[in-house]
């Protein structure tokens, strides 16, 4: 990961629509400096670091599809 920021400092987002019992199937969100970090809940230590662009035009082509 690009940002030298510790893990324990990043503030993760969940939705309140987070299926399971215990809430571990979802995608987890947060922002960091010019980058967005997206992480499966029920394997936090993989982390996917992008660019707001960067996630904007892999949307719209999973739209268009």
């Amino acid at each position: 990961m690009a940002t030298a920021l510790s893990r324990d400092v990043i503030q993760w987002q969940k939705s309140t629509y987070s299926g399971g019992a215990d809430g571990n199937e979802c995608v987890e969100l947060a922002h960091v400096e010019d980058s967005l970090l997206l992480r499966e809940s029920d394997d936090p230590d993989r982390i996917l670091q992008v660019t707001k662009g960067g996630l904007a035009a892999l949307l719209d082509q999973l739209r268009l599809r």
